[in-house]
């Protein structure tokens, strides 16, 4: 990691995704059925029982597009051709999820499913460039292409939301700033999962503001794949996968490279926002009519100039980080106890250089984390409705040059004549038990999670959560829902005091409640969605500067329990699908737009400045549209606007507030069945901002590629 506060980032087998369609009949929606989905366990979020929106990516579908409907039953149809991708319900999807799936319509709780139509049509080159066009999901960026990148949810920071890989947390508890260092390429990703709000009862602690989870491919026959990407700046990708797929089994392997240039110089003129990463994927996974049993494992490395990325004063900074990733899940498909056990370990390795290539200036700063867990989650149907319970023992340790207690051994880094000084070990035990009534119409949910921590000797805390949907008629649902999570302190928060910095270890873990209610209006090609929810946070975790100054005269950030905020806020959305409401036409495909507002309580105080808090997002309008020009010739256009609180300060030491600001961008395919080609425009309008501090936005970036599928 670095010496400052550690700020962060969010990126095989093929998963085909096949839709089987019944033919409408008159005043009927249609059925889509995910056959290739079916009882896999690590589609997390078809536990909530949502609407799923497929199609073509818009802005207001990424917030329309909710988990509908769980089957535990496969069903077969036929296709019909002259059914629309775009617009069309699920009114079932034969998923499991990880606490009690449910059948059509039955949860609240909204879920933001990017399909991999979606990706394929955004003008995007990684998952945390996509993310931006979620109303609900601020990314604050440090250079592009996801250099360095902290991805938060309504409000919060990067260390309050879970990011899951195929079901499994690849969250690291040294910071949340390197999260999305994983090692999936954005073109091997089958969806992503956005569940907005505290999911204690779901993903258990560390959600305390929300969960993404990334879904990759596994192709039902054996193919070849590759994809070429160049543009500004220097800007090159090159991935390729290979899959082999034989009856019941299907292995794959996959590699991606990337690099960039960069776009901003220090003081000696020199270019110090470069960026190089290397991705390396394999998955397997056996499946029969009894049981499903996966496979992942993987590892991510990238290097990149971090000008001042992390303190004003120093322009030449440098990190490097190393990622593997390792997994195995099973699910038993027969019988009245359905169980699906995990286990897997990540282990991440991070060297940040203050001056790039100069350790006599200052020594670099080498840390090395290791998660290890295992979980079960099950249940069963009786009498009374739908039980699911589960279990995690989940093990966080890391030894560093600075972070955490002082070992008594010490244990040498591998390649340099340095040892690891520091460190420390803790482990999270946590149940959950859930039980949901279902009737025809209306849906009661109610559960716990119940939350042991080995760190400062904390006690077991139970945290509920309830969640209640009715549906009136076959167009509106109405929903309100009560959540609690905590979240334990990053080893970072606690620890780091050095370079300006200023931990606390006796930090109390942050704690969220949360309601929300909303409505949902779905006639056949419209999709409209409102919602309002409350936040109350105590003892919520940030870094603050009070005008205190460190020995060497620089300004020294503190870690505290901020204490109490208070959120308002309110979302809506509104999606029109121009293929089923005027289908005589093949120009316009859709148009949506979407509106997110946040209030907080706290505002700036005099003499104080905040590094998270008071930062937050507190409007964002996000909008789409997508042409059909001729053929298979498509366009889309992609428009966001923020308004951002809080200030920063710049290289000269003066504070400016964030400033609003709009941002185009556009995409223009040629789509054929085995290939597409692109060329994509971000800030077409080439407009000067920032996301994070001083360091500004590159202006238009132009990239063009090739993808094939063999």
């Amino acid at each position: 990691m670095h010496p400052f506060v550690g700020w962060g980032k969010l990126h095989l087998p093929t998963f085909s995704l096949i839709i089987y369609m019944y033919k409408p009949t008159f005043q009927k929606r249609s059925v889509l059925k995910f056959k290739h989905f079916s009882n896999h366990g690590y589609s997390l979020f078809s536990v909530l029982g949502k609407e799923v929106l497929i199609g073509v990516l818009s802005v207001a579908t990424l917030q329309n597009a909710t988990a509908k409907g769980i089957s535990i039953e496969t069903e077969k149809a036929e296709t019909d051709s002259t059914i629309t991708n775009r617009g069309i319900m699920m009114e079932e999807v034969n998923v499991t999820g990880t606490r009690a799936p449910l059948t059509v319509s039955q949860q609240a709780r909204m879920v933001t499913v990017l399909s991999r139509e979606d990706i394929q049509a955004a003008p995007v080159q990684s998952v945390n460039d996509l993310l931006k066009y979620a109303v609900g999901v601020d990314v604050r960026q440090k250079g592009a292409l996801g250099a360095l990148t902290d991805v938060s949810i309504r409000g919060g920071n990067s260390e309050q939301i879970t990011v899951l890989l195929n079901g499994i947390n690849i969250c690291d508890a040294q910071t949340g700033h390197n999260t999305f260092d994983f090692p999936v390429d954005i073109s091997e990703i089958e969806r992503i999962e956005i569940l907005e709000g505290p999911a204690g009862r779901v993903y258990g602690t560390s959600s305390l503001l929300g969960a993404i989870n990334i879904v990759t491919k596994t192709p039902p026959s054996s193919s070849l794949s590759a994809r070429i990407e160049s543009g500004s700046y220097g800007y090159l990708t090159a991935c390729a996968r290979a899959n082999i797929a034989k009856e019941r089994w299907n292995n794959q392997l996959s590699a991606s490279f990337t690099r960039s240039d960069g776009y901003l110089r220090n003081k000696a003129n020199r270019l110090n926002s470069d960026y190089e990463t290397g991705k390396a994927f394999y998955q397997g996974n056996y499946n029969d009519k009894k049981v499903m049993i996966r496979w992942h494992a993987g590892m991510s490395v990238k290097d990149f100039g971090s000008n001042t990325f992390y303190a004003a004063k120093y322009d030449d900074q440098f990190e490097h980080t190393f990622k593997t990733f390792t997994a195995m899940q099973a699910e038993n498909k027969q019988g009245k106890l359905h169980i699906r056990p995990s286990i897997y370990w990540n282990r991440s390795m991070d060297r940040f250089e203050l001056f790039r290539g100069a350790p006599q200036k200052y020594a670099y700063n080498y840390h090395r984390t290791d998660v290890c867990g295992v979980n079960l989650n099950a249940y069963f149907d009786w009498n009374f409705g739908r039980t699911a319970f589960g279990v995690e023992l989940r093990n966080e340790n890391i030894v560093s040059t600075n972070l955490g207690e002082k070992l008594d051994n010490p244990r040498h880094i591998y390649g340099t004549d340095r040892d690891y000084t520091n460190g420390i070990n803790r482990t999270n035990l946590q149940f959950v038990l859930e039980h949901n009534i279902i009737l025809s119409r209306f849906t009661l949910s109610a559960g716990v999670v119940a939350v042991k921590n080995s760190q400062a000797n904390m006690n077991m805390r139970v945290y509920p959560g309830l969640d209640a949907s009715y549906r009136i008629g076959n167009a509106w649902k109405i929903y309100a829902s009560y959540n609690t999570s905590l979240r334990m302190p990053s080893f970072t928060e606690l620890f780091y005091s050095v370079g300006g910095h200023k931990a606390d270890k006796h930090l109390k873990p942050e704690e969220l409640s949360a309601l929300e209610a909303g409505v949902k209006y779905n006639p056949r090609g419209i999709i409209g969605k409102a919602s309002f929810f409350y936040h109350n946070q105590k003892n919520l975790i940030d870094w603050i500067s009070d005008g205190t100054l460190d020995a060497n005269g620089s300004t020294l950030w503190k870690s505290v329990n901020f204490g109490r905020i208070n959120l308002l806020g309110a979302e809506t959305s509104l999606n029109f699908d121009f293929y089923t409401l005027i289908p005589s036409q093949r120009f316009l495909k859709q148009f949506g737009i979407a509106y997110c507002y946040l209030n907080q309580n706290e505002q700036e105080h005099n003499g104080i400045t905040s590094k998270y808090v008071l930062e937050y997002v507190k409007n964002k309008m996000v909008a789409d549209l997508q042409l059909n020009l001729w053929r298979n010739l498509e366009l889309g256009l992609n428009y966001r606007l923020l308004h951002r609180m809080g200030s920063y300060v710049d290289i000269n030491n003066q504070r400016h507030k964030y400033a609003t600001y709009g941002i185009l961008d556009s995409r223009l395919s040629w789509n054929e069945s085995k290939w597409i080609a692109f060329v994509a425009a971000n800030n077409l309008l080439n407009r000067t901002y920032v996301d994070y501090g001083n360091v500004p936005q590159p202006g238009t970036w132009i990239t063009a590629g090739i993808s094939i599928q063999m």
